[in-house]
């Protein structure tokens, strides 16, 4: 199946990317699809922890299971102040 994934703040700085296109086998989760991109960009491994993901614009958790066509959003933790 394939998957939208948008990277938001420090992961969009570490990949170069906004966006990629992933391939993953059926019946993946979420947690498949974030240790997919932190092989491929290994810059994200340190940042992957503390990560939350939304699949088509709701916060889900890492073990819920992708279908084709979904949108991940990949949003670290941001502070301000």
């Amino acid at each position: 199946m394939k998957v939208q994934v948008r990277l938001f703040a420090a992961l969009r700085e570490a990949t170069g990317t906004g966006q990629v296109a992933l391939e993953l086998p059926a019946g993946a989760h979420v947690q498949d699809l974030m240790d997919l991109l932190a092989q491929q960009y290994p810059s994200l491994r340190s940042q992957m922890s503390a990560v939350r993901a939304a699949v088509n614009r709701q916060y889900v958790s890492l073990q819920s299971a992708l279908r084709d066509g979904d949108e991940v959003a990949l949003v670290p933790p941001v502070g301000g102040g």
